[in-house]
């Protein structure tokens, strides 16, 4: 298929700036095959079932973009993409002119790093204060919102941007569809017998980057960390076992399972993934997917391509435009049904 194939036309005003002024407010698109059916978030629980497991992406969005200056003069920002070890971090560097090995960088007129190597388009840094780094990062860095959102981060956005049961460090993009999620909700589902399960996929910066190629089977997906607990392995195969739906809270839970399903069946532990799924792909896992709505030309709209069926999804979109559905990462929600 071709990029063109995932092209539609958005009317700026769709994309969200700001989050909903509660949040859980949000409208929902039901799209289970031809069917498009408008709804409300605060409605979500009524649509699961007892015995269904509603799998989350538990990262925790993390303070990365970081501004400062080159010893040498020139200004800088960095945006850590993936944090090594408590004094070493992968990062993007926008500059005049980029860093060479053996440099040195002032980030906040007060932390020092070294550049130590280039990794393709990512800088390897190490940070020379003693204190860990994602202490530098929470005390230095500012939230790193998406290129699309036109306004710096707020204080708002510290906690909106920011799912409720976030626990595990190192996302530097928020998994979105989670963004809806209050106490409340969980709570509605946990009485409704719903069973609530947890993955980590750290969300990189290339979540962002546009596809260049006009083929898409020549693109090549950006590489990210995930853990899939035992916990979590074992409800769902109960669940599986039993009839009941494994529904996938955002395309990174999604990822993150259909990746450590790789060998034909779910299997717990860390992993790397640079999966790309395009529609043809065979789910091995999820059954149901909540999901935002994603950029044209984007590798996530060709994920829901293939989930949902890419006719089924090209007539929602256009649906959820003529509609007025808020779009991306602060706007309103889809449930999708598995086509296949």
């Amino acid at each position: 298929m071709q990029l063109s194939d995932f092209d539609y036309p958005l009317p700026e005003r769709l994309i969200a700036q700001y989050p909903p002024a509660v949040r859980g407010s949000s409208r929902l698109l039901h799209v289970n095959g031809s069917t498009l059916t408008d709804g409300q978030f605060a409605d979500f629980a009524t649509q699961l079932n007892a015995g269904d497991v509603l799998v989350f992406n538990d990262t925790r969005v993390i303070k990365a973009r970081l501004f400062g200056e080159k010893a040498s003069g020139g200004k800088i920002e960095a945006l850590i993409e993936r944090v090594l070890d408590e004094h070493t971090a992968l990062a993007h560097i926008r500059a005049s002119k980029s860093p060479k090995p053996g440099s040195r960088l002032l980030f906040a007129e007060r932390w020092q790093a070294e550049m130590l190597e280039r990794q393709g388009e990512l800088f390897k840094l190490r940070f020379l204060a003693s204190e860990p780094l994602f202490d530098i990062l929470e005390q230095a860095g500012k939230l790193p919102l998406p290129p699309y959102i036109e306004r710096s981060a707020a204080g708002e956005d510290d906690e909106r941007y920011q799912t409720v049961y976030a626990r595990e460090k190192g996302a530097v993009a928020a998994p979105t569809a989670g963004l809806h999620f209050t106490e409340d909700m969980l709570t509605q589902l946990q009485q409704r017998g719903v069973k609530l399960a947890y993955v980590t996929l750290h969300v990189g910066a290339g979540t962002f980057q546009p596809v260049r190629v006009d083929n898409i089977a020549d693109h090549k997906m950006h590489s990210e960390i995930y853990q899939v607990p035992e916990s979590t392995r074992a409800l769902i195969a109960a669940a599986q076992a039993q009839g009941h739906q494994v529904v996938s809270v955002g395309t990174t839970s999604l990822r993150a399972l259909e990746s450590a399903a790789s060998s034909g069946e779910l299997q717990a532990g860390y992993g790397e993934t640079d999966i790309f799924i395009t529609p043809g792909y065979r789910f091995r896992v999820v059954d149901r997917l909540l999901t935002n709505f994603h950029l044209p030309k984007s590798t996530l709209l060709m994920l829901v391509s293939a989930f949902a069926g890419y006719d089924e999804i090209q007539a929602a979109y256009q649906y959820a435009v003529q509609q007025e559905y808020r779009f991306f990462s602060y706007g309103d929600a889809m449930l999708l049904q598995r086509k296949n």
